[in-house]
């Protein structure tokens, strides 16, 4: 069984910014650039994408394979059992849950996240229980056995819309650990997340500044110290009304 596979949800069909996973920065779709991120990191074995049958996602098969990563299609409402049905297909033994909004997250983030989990018995690990970093910086870390105990306790498709929000309520069912972020990190309202046209124009200027300088793989602090000698670009996004904590991870 694979150790530690990282499983994108990604689909072209959203509500504020369709196609927004393939728009560029840099030359590079932000897929692209969450994909080579997650190739950085060390305890991962394998990335899957698992996106939906719909015909919109059809493009989603030639990313991948043009990525050398593997695919998955699978529900497109109930993307709790797309990342069940994927993570049984390739016998993933832990998961590694990314969202395709997060294309530049802190790969030490997820390492952290890993190990996190690695050292401790427990069956969730994540960083947003509650938000302290910013968000874009969303990581969780699971069992499959986990997510499918956690699957079949319950039918609610809340529940089953959003991947690892019943474990995440569920404390006394799933033994978890909450990472907080840092003094140097901690910035819960800061959007770092590609959610509307606003963010893509944000997040399109941090991905260029930091490649010009040759650094692809910068960190959340490194974001953080860009943005606070550059203030002037939070106001792009700082009016983006952002889905209440419930809803992520």
């Amino acid at each position: 069984m694979i150790k530690f596979s990282a499983i994108i949800e990604a689909r072209m069909n959203s509500s504020r910014l369709p196609g927004k996973i393939l728009y560029k920065a840099n030359n590079r779709s932000f897929l692209y650039h969450l994909i080579s991120r997650l190739k950085k990191v060390q305890q991962i074995n394998e990335i899957i994408l698992a996106t939906t049958q719909n015909k919109n996602d059809d493009i989603l098969s030639s990313v991948a394979k043009k990525n050398k990563i593997k695919l998955f299609r699978g529900s497109e409402l109930n993307v709790k059992k797309r990342v069940l049905d994927a993570a049984k297909k390739f016998k993933v033994k832990n998961i590694v849950s990314i969202t395709s909004d997060c294309p530049i997250i802190d790969i030490n983030l997820i390492s952290q996240a890993i190990e996190t989990f690695k050292i401790n018995n427990v069956d969730f690990v994540s960083n947003c229980d509650f938000r302290s970093y910013p968000d874009g910086m969303d990581v969780a870390v699971y069992s499959t056995k986990s997510l499918f105990k956690s699957y079949k306790l319950t039918k609610n498709k809340f529940y089953r819309e959003h991947v690892t929000l019943f474990m995440k309520h569920n404390k006394k069912k799933f033994k978890q650990i909450n990472i907080v972020a840092p003094k140097n990190m901690f910035w819960p309202e800061l959007g770092l997340t590609l959610d509307e046209y606003k963010d893509y124009i944000l997040l399109k200027k941090i991905i260029e500044y930091f490649h010009n300088k040759k650094n692809f793989y910068f960190t959340c602090d490194d974001v953080i110290k860009y943005l606070i000698k550059n203030k002037n670009l939070l106001k792009i996004n700082s009016n983006i009304k952002r889905k209440p904590i419930k809803y992520i991870c």
